[in-house]
């Protein structure tokens, strides 16, 4: 059963926590501190659904304990099991529907932040966050693009492979 903690409170112990989570080591405290205003610590059960494809939300997950499969049309296409693991960004960047879901794989605890933050800032506090909160999903989707980028070659050196052994079993059948 998925159970919520109230809204987190700002407390120096949660900051160092989160300092320990290496994607939130460029905020300042007080970024932090704003985030957890607005944050909750989510648990989930195997199985319970964090993000439906296809829906629309304001949040972005921090994975603090357990693993979550990242799935496309049902299909497992990805884990994420390292703690400080970040789902749920791409929608908040182009403010389109979950393009994938995310499900529980077993005991799973999630920071959960209400992206919504942002627009309660003004000027240059604004600016500030939102850049700093942008090159955070830069830099994780940067990662995810390389990764993707070797999965390709391989398949791609596979296929070639395939094609060249087809071949040779064509030759050799008419001999």
């Amino acid at each position: 059963m998925t159970a919520a903690s109230d809204y987190l409170k700002d407390t120096d112990e949660l900051i160092a926590r989160m300092r320990s989570i290496p994607v939130l080591k460029p905020f300042s405290d007080r970024d932090l501190k704003g985030l957890l205003k607005l944050s909750r610590v989510i648990r989930y059960d195997p199985g319970d659904r964090i993000i439906e494809e296809g829906q629309y939300d304001n949040r972005i997950y921090f994975l603090l304990r357990g693993a979550v499969g990242v799935r496309k049309m049902d299909e497992q296409i990805g884990t994420l099991r390292r703690t400080g693991d970040l789902f749920g960004e791409m929608g908040i960047i182009d403010g389109s529907p979950r393009s994938a879901s995310v499900v529980a794989l077993e005991d799973t605890a999630c920071l959960v932040v209400d992206i919504s933050y942002m627009d309660r800032l003004e000027g240059y506090e604004k600016t500030a966050f939102s850049a700093v909160l942008y090159r955070l999903f830069s830099e994780i989707l940067c990662g995810r693009l390389r990764g993707m980028d070797e999965r390709i070659i391989r398949l791609q050196e596979e296929n070639s492979r395939l094609r060249a052994e087809l071949e040779r079993l064509k030759g050799a059948g008419s001999d």
